[in-house]
């Protein structure tokens, strides 16, 4: 079969939140040569978030629409799907998951990456078993998010969700807010950090946290192309985005 004369190697359709404008320039940043991204946007209002139910509310209006933008991306004959959203990939824990996950590539033809699955594979690889947790999300999502650790073996020992008053405002939370928030939980107690939320920033910091803690950071976006690419048979190794990428 011929070849693209850029994604030679493997093109990733890439869907995210209409809302989203941290995955895209993260990913874009992780691209090994002879891979390309191909971004579909799932359209989703800027909606007020102020409690769970609103926030129960913007993950339905991201599932209602999620096969349309995969849709679209399809039609480039991507070889693989990256999910640049998570909170859905993680609700009803790691079975309900990785059910609806199987759903997604049946629809799609092709393999895919989630958040979810990539911090897990991205944690094993570190030995951490009590983690602490930092999302964007509300309550409601983050018993989710601590759910599906728990399923998959580790000990969720903090957690805190900043409550995002919108999903534009994910993105405009800056790194100071999350470094004392960082130091607030670090403890000897944690093996490990893990960040979700897709347009939460955390990719740079987190390189920054890991030095200076001595510890882990899983930054999701960092995670989920990472997992892409291994799942790929793409085992690149290169230094300036973390220790995951200089690893098989």
């Amino acid at each position: 079969m011929a070849k693209d004369a850029l994604g030679w190697r493997r093109k990733f359709a890439v869907v995210a939140p209409s809302t989203n404008t941290i995955v895209q320039p993260d990913m874009e940043a992780f691209r090994p040569d002879g891979v390309t991204n191909h971004f579909g946007r799932i359209h989703v209002p800027n909606m007020k978030v102020s409690n769970d139910a609103d926030f129960v509310a913007l993950v339905d209006a991201i599932g209602a629409t999620l096969n349309a933008a995969v849709d679209r991306c399809m039609t480039c004959e991507p070889d693989y799907l990256i999910m640049g959203m998570s909170a859905l990939m993680f609700w009803d824990g790691r079975a309900a998951s990785e059910k609806r996950m199987q759903e997604l590539a049946d629809y799609c033809g092709v393999g895919v990456s989630a958040g979810s699955f990539a911090c897990e594979a991205a944690l094993n690889t570190t030995g951490a078993k009590r983690i602490a947790v930092i999302s964007p999300y509300f309550p409601v999502s983050d018993k989710n998010v601590t759910r599906f650790f728990q399923d998959c073996g580790f000990d969720v020992a903090k957690f805190r969700g900043l409550k995002c008053p919108s999903p534009v405002a994910i993105a405009q939370v800056q790194p100071d807010t999350l470094r004392a928030i960082v130091d607030e939980m670090d403890d000897d107690s944690i093996d490990a950090f893990v960040q979700v939320g897709t347009n939460l920033s955390m990719v740079g910091l987190c390189r920054e946290l890991e030095v200076a803690k001595g510890k882990p950071f899983v930054a999701i976006n960092a995670a989920t192309y990472w997992h892409a690419l291994r799942a790929n048979q793409i085992n690149d190794q290169f230094t300036g985005h973390g220790p995951l990428f200089e690893k098989h």
